[in-house]
């Protein structure tokens, strides 16, 4: 994402412009932030790849980019009807919440962990200080599926910055899985056993935190790794990467995406990123659905 040119849980539906989802009343908000970042196991160890910790560094490489749409935005992405966010890494050290909060971005997803020997060094920053540039914010995982198990991953990013709290202002987790940028493409991994350690991901995560994981992926790699599985689509919201004028198509069972990624590179920090829907829609996704509304 740098400037690289310059309790029992409950079944939730993935949300996106028109979705209906019952609201419930809002609990008092929490003493501390969520998501509050601790030591990991190998805290003081060198970072897996500090090179490459981004989300999406693996996919324009892979997937090239629409030289069209190279160096520019889509279409009104950045206007003040759009719900424009940014995601961010160690890459992007200290970021000022406040400029990019006065440039229209609402909200931002921060990078907290990689599979279970990595935690962002500026996490609490980059975390805490987008909250409190008033925006909705989230954290994501990079997933190393050939290192560990999917629930012993889920269970790291949940206890160091992934988790969530019904305070309005935080966004349910999100699992990047993409590329291998260390060796083959699908980790090793047969289509079946890819979804299997999925799966064990977001139900981990879910007896966590009660929410259900956005993944992050690309439909090629989806395709590719997981033999295009629908598995999740009616359950875990959709971040899609597809660096062009437009979404493109999309993978497995989703039938709509939450938020596009549509290009990594422009005029501010981070990649940047389209909620699909109003700003109303998306913080419906912070707060969650009440199942006995």
């Amino acid at each position: 994402m740098p400037l690289r040119r310059s309790a029992p849980a409950r079944r939730t539906i993935p949300l996106a412009a028109g979705t209906l989802v019952s609201l419930f009343s809002v609990l008092a908000l929490p003493l501390v932030l969520p998501g509050t970042a601790t030591a990991s196991p190998d805290a003081g160890k060198t970072p897996a790849h500090p090179e490459q910790d981004w989300m999406g560094s693996t996919i324009a490489m892979h997937e090239g980019i629409d030289e069209q749409a190279a160096g520019s935005e889509p279409r009104g992405a950045w206007s003040r009807r759009a719900v424009a966010g940014v995601d961010v890494s160690s890459h992007n050290g200290k970021v000022n919440w406040r400029r990019l909060r006065r440039k229209g971005v609402r909200f931002a997803y921060v990078k907290a962990t990689e599979g279970t020997s990595y935690t962002n060094p500026y996490f609490s920053q980059q975390y805490h200080g987008s909250y409190h540039a008033d925006m909705i914010h989230g954290a994501y995982h990079f997933a190393l599926p050939d290192h560990s198990g999917g629930a012993t991953q889920a269970r790291f990013f949940a206890h160091h910055g992934g988790g969530w709290s019904r305070d309005g202002r935080t966004l349910p987790g999100a699992l990047d899985m993409e590329y291998n940028p260390y060796g083959a493409t699908c980790y090793g991994k047969s289509h079946g056993g890819m979804v299997n350690w999925i799966g064990d991901f977001v139900r981990a995560y879910r007896a966590e935190t009660g929410r259900d994981a956005v993944i992050y992926t690309s439909t090629n790699w989806w395709k590719r790794c997981t033999g295009n599985s629908a598995r999740f689509g009616r359950t875990n919201p959709l971040w899609i990467p597809h660096y062009s004028t437009s979404v493109g198509s999309l993978p497995g069972s989703w039938r709509f995406h939450s938020i596009w990624q549509h290009t990594s590179s422009g005029h501010t920090v981070g990649d940047h990123n389209r909620f699909n829907g109003t700003y109303g829609r998306l913080k419906v996704l912070a707060y969650g659905e009440d199942d006995d509304d």
